[in-house]
């Protein structure tokens, strides 16, 4: 019997068969669906270049960021890329974590604390040459603004010399927002069937000589904000910190 958590098996996933459904339920299904509900802009997708393997470094805003991530995808990017997904929202039930590798490639992260067994995982997705598409918030933003970035993807690219391209998802919270969203500006609001949504790639970024993970990291929060403001025009649109958030 299957173990659950980040024991879950996920190889099985980026096997030719499981590759062949998921590229017929994304191709088919994810990328018309959320193209006609998100009405979906792309910009920058010039940027995606180079060899494998790239990670993808997105906001977070809404459940929906993954297939609407997806569906922005060129076809040969979708073909392999990886999700990190939350061992603690897909991996605790079988059923949902079949369902979860099955239909978007997803591997279990320990987004709570530093874990060597999802950190090792990683690696020996981006060492054969996956993509991988992180959240590095590690939730849904609770107020609009990007959340302080945990150092998983900066450590990542540094270890395995990987590429990271930001990625600025913009007002996909309007979409169904009530349902899928976290922030009260999308969950007060009407729940949206349809809403324009952009999705903006920004340049590729590489862990400089002499440089370490912090300061990397902080680069990468930078890269998305900068993202941020030129999509939306909201020069307001920063990093929260969590003193910000505190009560003190």
């Amino acid at each position: 019997m299957a173990q659950l958590g980040l024991d879950f098996p996920t190889a099985w996933g980026r096997r030719y068969s499981a590759r062949i459904f998921r590229h017929m339920y994304q191709s088919y299904y994810v990328a018309p669906y959320i193209k006609y509900m998100a009405s979906l802009k792309v910009v920058g997708i010039e940027n995606i270049q180079g060899e494998r393997p790239i990670i993808f470094v997105a906001n977070h805003t809404s459940n929906l960021d993954t297939p609407l991530t997806i569906a922005a995808f060129p076809a040969k990017v979708r073909s392999h890329t990886v999700v990190a997904g939350a061992m603690d929202t897909f991996f605790m039930n079988r059923v949902s974590a079949f369902r979860a590798v099955l239909r978007f490639n997803v591997i279990p992260i320990d987004r709570h604390k530093v874990n060597r067994r999802s950190s090792q995982l990683a690696i020996e997705v981006l060492e054969d040459k996956w993509n991988l598409l992180l959240f590095p918030e590690g939730g849904r933003t609770p107020d609009g603004n990007l959340q302080q970035f945990k150092g998983g993807a900066a450590y990542l690219a540094e270890r395995t010399n990987a590429t990271i391209i930001p990625i600025y998802i913009h007002d996909i919270g309007y979409l169904r927002g009530p349902k899928y969203a976290k922030a009260p500006k999308y969950i007060k609001g009407p729940s949206q069937s349809r809403h324009p949504v952009t999705v903006a790639f920004g340049k590729p970024l590489k862990c400089g000589d002499g440089e370490n993970i912090r300061k990397f990291n902080t680069r990468i929060e930078d890269a998305v904000v900068a993202l941020g403001r030129e999509i939306s025009g909201d020069n307001s649109y920063s990093v929260s910190r969590p003193s910000e958030n505190s009560d003190s």
